[in-house]
């Protein structure tokens, strides 16, 4: 079954892709939802207040991207709002952001804009190839047919702590970096034949209108074929180039010096807040 889906995906392809020549560039919006386990351990913390700063991390991951793209080449980047009544209560989440993702699938090579601590930094590396497997499932999102494909990835599960330490816990009880397995559940459509899609993700046979990943969903909710303003779509180039392994190297550093900041008075006794933010 999954073999006569590939044959049909690809007879579509080919009579299809003539009319997404060179020329051609699109525009797709997507939504994006993240939801987290917050752990506080502190007994100090009321209900009301954890109520609060979980409305805060929830507005903090609830954002609106636009994707740019050609035959082969992608912009993706964050739109532009308004900042929201309430955001600045968590000001240490604004020390890390990232720019523009520009993605080039003829070259394999992406250069993504991060931005850590008030520093510029321009990450280049080559793109990151999923193994792809397809599936036999397909649905409708808006108007477009989509296929669904799985893939397996590595992420990193950081635990940020803050407000005061207790000198005498173990080593076990401090919070850690480590890695974990999640399944990445990918919906594409063949109606618009390129390999891109949101964020990190490409590589299937048509555009990727919704990516499920661990507790991130990202959803396609417009689609603008050879919108009237083109879009330049071009590598960005200000902040000091790094590789993908450098930078998260200095991102790591950066994060342990601010649990050092946050962590506030060091004396016997103290309690602190948990936060687990994972995929």
């Amino acid at each position: 079954m999954k073999s006569i889906l590939r044959v049909s995906i690809l007879i579509f392809l080919i009579s299809n892709t003539s009319s997404f020549a060179q020329g051609f560039q699109g525009k797709a919006y997507y939504q994006t939802k993240t939801t987290f386990d917050m752990k506080m351990d502190s007994s100090r913390v009321s209900t009301e207040q954890q109520d609060r700063i979980k409305e805060m991390m929830k507005k903090r991951f609830e954002k609106v991207y636009e994707l740019s793209f050609n035959a082969s080449e992608s912009i993706y980047k964050e739109e532009e709002q308004l900042e929201q009544p309430g955001k600045g209560g968590f000001r240490m989440m604004g020390s890390f952001g990232s720019g523009k993702n520009y993605k080039n699938t003829k070259s394999k090579t992406y250069a993504e804009e991060q931005n850590l601590m008030g520093k510029q930094f321009l990450v280049k590396d080559s793109l990151k190839v999923m193994d792809w497997e397809f599936q036999d499932e397909s649905k409708m999102i808006g108007k477009h047919l989509c296929f669904k494909a799985i893939a397996t990835k590595q992420v990193e599960q950081n635990a940020f702590s803050f407000g005061r330490r207790n000198r005498n816990r173990s080593e076990e009880e401090k919070p850690k970096d480590s890695l974990k397995t999640i399944e990445i559940v990918a919906w594409y459509t063949v109606d618009i034949p390129v390999n891109h899609g949101p964020d990190e993700y490409w590589g299937l046979p048509g555009l990727i209108l919704e990516v499920n990943a661990d507790k991130t969903q990202i959803v396609c909710t417009k689609i603008v074929i050879n919108p009237k303003e083109k879009t330049e779509i071009k590598e960005p180039t200000k902040g000091d180039v790094v590789s993908k392994k450098e930078f998260e190297k200095i991102r790591m550093k950066k994060m342990k010096e601010m649990r050092e900041v946050y962590g506030g008075d060091r004396r016997n006794g103290g309690s602190g807040r948990r936060i687990m933010i994972g995929g």
